[in-house]
């Protein structure tokens, strides 16, 4: 088991700074979670089915893991993943024996620590997969997965996870809500508004989108204040459904604050298909801005995710659609994006962006001034590519000694498999805790202080970013 998962796992090396970090970690290891944005599937908590089988609970939703299998030349087919056209793929248990004997691949890598760390959270495995032990290890976990201990809700409760939110576009049918709000859940798991689907007029649908739009909101969307109604009024609904925030993912963080009589036209350039160059990023500039004032209005935390171009393989994103893997970091300027947006909101009582990237190197250069002074900016956790152990630290050091600890928003797990959210967080608040464990060792502040600092990070900052507390 030591040798496995060690206890100590992440905390520093020097003997005496890690006895520290082990003292900070025990008082937050089981804290609530609160898991504010991932990428979970509602229905699983409407309906509270089993899962079916290893390969669906590890593999085929993992972009990490998918990834680095491409990279080694294996085939997405032969790992299961499934596909748009329908076609037949391998079954569970040959694809599981592909990835078992290509797991040494992830040595060192953050996927192979969550993955090591959930069997044994979940199926008290305490080996690592391998080849040899491929078919012995998906039978174990497909016995267990027939039990009513890792159902959906079950793993909720496990995990003491206190509340998850789900993501979904503005044109979602919400059908999953609808159960869970039959059934009083709506507090515990919640939804967000992502509208990229209505605000991306780089999407082949965008028009078409538009038009569903006004068609549920009963408002005219080729008009610009139409546009603006319909989506007040579906945010209205995704409020009932316990959205607290709003979230964007856009591949620059540039926003805009046109005036009133360049609106109409640039919407009218979209819409008619006639746009001019730069006009697709105009647009999602200014929406941001726009989305900015109704969080202004209705209070919704709104989140910007950036810096990242997605789904850059033509080829896999025609054969099996977004978010498989072929996504790359790129590079923001904080600075100057946000400032339209900011100079309207940056002070509004009560407004609260909490900003995302991938660019590592604006971190300490651009986001912690930043946050250090607007009132409404908040730093979201390190991202994606950096959720890790090595990206956290550079997180954390990049941004606590000019931003401080409560202009951080805590932690978000931004997964979509579910066993993975304890473990996330577990490698968050070790990493937190080996931080602070640095700095008392360096006597910069007390072990008091580091204990209040690791519980603040762990649960508290996230209920307070995002109004769930």
């Amino acid at each position: 088991m030591a040798e496995f998962l060690n206890p100590d796992r992440l905390f520093p090396a020097d003997p005496s700074t890690r006895k520290i970090a082990r003292g900070l970690y025990e008082g937050v290891a089981a804290l609530p979670i609160v898991s504010p944005h991932g990428h979970t599937d509602p229905s699983w908590f409407a309906d509270n089915p089993n899962f079916d089988d290893a390969t669906s609970l590890f593999l085929t939703p993992d972009h990490y893991v998918l990834r680095m299998l491409k990279s080694q030349g294996l085939s997405y087919d032969d790992l299961g993943v499934p596909r748009k056209d329908g076609a037949p793929v391998a079954e569970g248990r040959a694809a599981w024996r592909l990835f078992a004997q290509n797991f040494h691949l992830f040595t060192g890598t953050p996927s192979q620590l969550w993955i090591d760390h959930a069997m044994q959270w979940g199926f008290g495995i305490n080996e690592r997969l391998s080849a040899e032990n491929a078919d012995r290890l998906y039978d174990v976990i497909g016995e267990r997965l027939k039990e009513d201990d890792l159902k959906p809700r079950a793993v909720l409760d496990k995990a003491g996870i206190e509340v998850i939110a789900t993501t979904e576009f503005a044109l979602d049918p919400m059908k999953p809500q609808d159960r869970l709000e039959a059934q009083g859940l709506t507090e515990r798991v919640r939804t967000t508004y992502r509208p990229d689907d209505v605000c991306d007029p780089d999407r082949v649908d965008f028009v078409s989108n538009l038009a569903k739009l006004a068609e549920m909101t009963d408002c005219d969307t080729a008009d610009w204040d139409g546009l603006i109604e319909a989506h007040r009024r579906r945010r209205a609904v995704f409020r009932r459904f316990g959205a607290t925030a709003t979230d964007h993912g856009v591949p620059t963080a540039h926003t805009a604050d046109l005036p009133d009589a360049e609106k109409q036209p640039l919407l009218d350039r979209v819409l008619s298909g006639q746009m001019q160059a730069g006009d697709a990023q105009l647009f999602r500039a200014q929406m941001l801005t726009e989305m900015a004032a109704l969080s202004v209005e209705d209070g919704m935390v709104m989140q910007i995710h950036a810096g990242v171009r997605r789904n850059t393989d033509p080829s896999l994103f025609a054969s099996n659609g977004p978010d498989k893997g072929a996504d790359i970091p790129a590079q923001v300027s904080p600075v100057t994006d946000l400032a339209p947006l900011l100079n309207r909101f940056g002070n509004a009582p009560g407004f609260r962006l909490i900003f995302f990237c991938l660019d590592e190197s604006v971190y300490a250069r651009e986001l912690a001034p930043m946050v250090g002074y607007w009132p409404a900016l908040l730093m979201g956790p390190p991202w994606w590519f950096h959720d890790s152990p090595r990206g956290i630290a550079r997180y954390l050091d990049a941004m606590v000694e000019n931003a401080g600890v409560y202009n951080l928003a805590g932690f978000n797990d931004d997964t979509r498999a579910l066993l993975s959210i304890p473990v996330r967080h577990d490698v968050w608040r070790r990493g937190v805790s080996a931080f602070f464990a640095d700095m008392v060792a360096r006597g910069l502040i007390s072990t008091s202080e580091a204990e209040g600092f690791a519980g603040y990070l762990s649960t508290e900052a996230a209920r307070k970013a995002y109004k769930m507390g």
